[in-house]
Order: C-alpha cells, then sequence, then structure tokens
C-alpha cells in the first residue's frame, strides 16, 4: 500500500484545481524594453529614515491615510491602506464571501485576479460579458447579478480600457442596495479622472472603490493600494487585515507622493503618456500588421495582430510586451505606454511588421 504524499491529503481540492494569476512578471522573458506590465516609465527617487525599524509600524498610517483621502475627495474614515489594490479584492472576498455558498460578478474580459481570488477562497464567479456591462440597460445587468454578493467593475477596464459611465454604475448601485457591493476598480483612474465613482461614496453604504500608486504614481514596486468606502462597510474588513499590512518605509514612501508637487508631477506625467497614448495610436491604425485596436482609457493599448508570429520580431529588439488571448483568439496584445525611445522602438517594430504584409 503506497501513501499519498502530505499535500495530496491535506490540500484542499478548490487550491488543487486553482489555475494561478500569470503576471507580467512571472512570465520569465527577457529584454531590455518593458513595456509588458503598464508600469509607469518614471522613476522616482526617494530619501528614507530607517531608524526606528526595530518597531513595529502604524496598522494605518494616519498621514498616508489623510493625504489619501485628501486627495480622492473622500473622509480619513473611509480609507484603508492596502499591500496593492490585490489585498482590497482579497479581503473584500475573504469578508464578505462565504466558501462554496456565495458567487462573486465579473463582466469578462477583465483583470483576471477577480477570479484567482474567488477560486483560492471557494467562491463561485458569475461570469458575465463587458458587452452586457457596456450596452445591456440596467435592469439586464441587475437581473445578471442577481445572487451575487460582490459585483466588480474594473474601470477603466483592463486589458480592454472600456469606461463604463459613471451614471450607469450610480444607478447599477442604488438598484443593488442591501443585495450586493459593487467594487470599482479604479487601477488606472488618474488617466480618466472624469470618470471616477469617488464622488458616489457620499450617496452609496454599498460601493467600494479600490485604487493604487502603482500606475500613475510611478510606484508599482511599493506594493501600496487603498479601499475607499463607507465606515460601516470598511469596520468587518478592519477586523479582517492582517495586524501590520503596510511596512515603516512604505508608509514614508507613500506619503511623500501624495504631498501636493508630487501630485502635480504625478497629473503631468499622466498627461505627457496619454499623449503620447495617442502618437501610438496613430501609428497602429497606420500598421496594416493590426487588425483590430481596443483604444480605450489608461496607460496602454491592446491590440490584434493578424499574425501573432510578428512578436517574434519584438523580441529579437528587446522589446517586451504582453501577448493575451481575447475573445478565444490568441492574437491579442497590450502594450503599455513608455517614455519617448520606448515607444520609438515600438514603432521600429511596427515598421518591420508592416513591411512583411
Amino acid at each position: 500500500m503506497t501513501n499519498k504524499p502530505a499535500q495530496d491529503t491535506l490540500l484542499p481540492g478548490n487550491i488543487e484545481a486553482l489555475t494561478a494569476y500569470s503576471s507580467a512578471k512571472s512570465e520569465k522573458v527577457s529584454g531590455n524594453i518593458w513595456l509588458n506590465a503598464n508600469e509607469s516609465p518614471y522613476v522616482k527617487d526617494v530619501n528614507i529614515i530607517l531608524s526606528d525599524l526595530n518597531r513595529y509600524p502604524d496598522p494605518q498610517p494616519a498621514p498616508v491615510i489623510d493625504a489619501y483621502a485628501d486627495y480622492a475627495g473622500v473622509n480619513s474614515e473611509q480609507v484603508i491602506m492596502t499591500r496593492g489594490a490585490d489585498e482590497g479584492i482579497d479581503l473584500l472576498v475573504r469578508t464578505y464571501c462565504e466558501p462554496a455558498t456565495d458567487n462573486i460578478a465579473l463582466f469578462l474580459p477583465t483583470y483576471g485576479m477577480y477570479k484567482v481570488t474567488a477560486d483560492t477562497h471557494n467562491v463561485a464567479v458569475n461570469d458575465l460579458s463587458q458587452d452586457l456591462l457596456l450596452s445591456g440597460t440596467v435592469e439586464d445587468i441587475i437581473k445578471a447579478v442577481s445572487g451575487s454578493k460582490l459585483v466588480f467593475i474594473c474601470n477603466p477596464n483592463n486589458p480592454t480600457g472600456s469606461i463604463t459611465p459613471v451614471e450607469k454604475i450610480a444607478q447599477v448601485t442604488k438598484a443593488l442596495a442591501g443585495k450586493a457591493i459593487v467594487v470599482v476598480d479604479e487601477a488606472y483612474i488618474e488617466f480618466s479622472e472624469s470618470n471616477s465613482c469617488a464622488l458616489l461614496l457620499k450617496d452609496f453604504d454599498n460601493l467600494v472603490i479600490l485604487r493604487t500608486l502603482s500606475k500613475a504614481f510611478a510606484l508599482a514596486g511599493l506594493r501600496t493600494g487603498f479601499m475607499l468606502g463607507d465606515k460601516s462597510i470598511l469596520a468587518p474588513i478592519r477586523k479582517v487585515i492582517a495586524p501590520y499590512p503596510v511596512s515603516t518605509v512604505v508608509a514614508q514612501i507613500a506619503e511623500k507622493a501624495l504631498n501636493s508637487d508630487a501630485i502635480t508631477q504625478m497629473r503631468r506625467q499622466v498627461t505627457i503618456l496619454n499623449k503620447a497614448k495617442l502618437t501610438l495610436l496613430s501609428w497602429l491604425e497606420q500598421s496594416p500588421a493590426v487588425n483590430d485596436i481596443l483604444s480605450g482609457d489608461g496607460n496602454f493599448v491592446t491590440l490584434q495582430l493578424k499574425d501573432k508570429s510578428c512578436l517574434s520580431f519584438a523580441a529579437q529588439m528587446g522589446l517586451v510586451m504582453r501577448p493575451f488571448n481575447l475573445y478565444g483568439q490568441d492574437n491579442w496584445l497590450r502594450i503599455s505606454i513608455g517614455n519617448e525611445q520606448d515607444l520609438k522602438c515600438v514603432k521600429d517594430w511596427l515598421d518591420v511588421i508592416s513591411a512583411q504584409v
């Protein structure tokens, strides 16, 4: 008789069946021009004080919380600081969903961590479509999400860049009062500020907004996010969150990133990146090697190549972008908006593959 390894007998079935999220950095590729993870091309210089690392940090550092509340236009009691927006996703599922009973609603294609988090916690997924979210009536959406505990809306959506109007989100949130929590992931909102749902927080206690410093704030390596919501909806989450989720070093850097001068600089950089994106779009529209373009908001462009073998030329040039499977096809590509030199390399690549079509 052969004994099974411990992992086979102790591992829950949902974890054994889990397909892990494949992040851009987990894919071991080589290159020197990185346009695959929607990172900012801007580098921040920071000065930090390391004299008090023998002490535990403030779990929710007041200077950072207050600064972000001021930036987002909410009260400090409506803010929780997290380890990236990803921890916010995990906290919401862990706090509000009962394993093997509840489900969350997603509008696909969208950010993959919503599903991975649900699968990790043995929470079912109600797979819906972006087309329903964008083109369906509020009544259609409410009917489709009926019974879901959390309704995730990535806005702008990753990887399509599509925008769901604030008024439509407000109507959905109102209709789901007492039935579900609407979670609006605004990781890319700085690139489309007029579409933020932050002002809706004063009207709805079943709305949560996720934010990050990873994109426009150029601090992806800091792993800093924020959860915005009514204090009543955040109170249970404060019971679930780890006792010391924010390191002293992270808090120091985040506080400096949220001062008025740094925010002004961030917005200036966003303006530059948005203009660069328009230039990239014009190149893509002129390329015979490109079949389709999803030109929504965010610091990226997602496109469909006529022939995915074109990516081999990008690899030879040291150009790293993000291939995708979308709509049942494997010839999609997402390009992050880099600096002028980065995008010049994209233009060179486009010229090469366009000449071969």
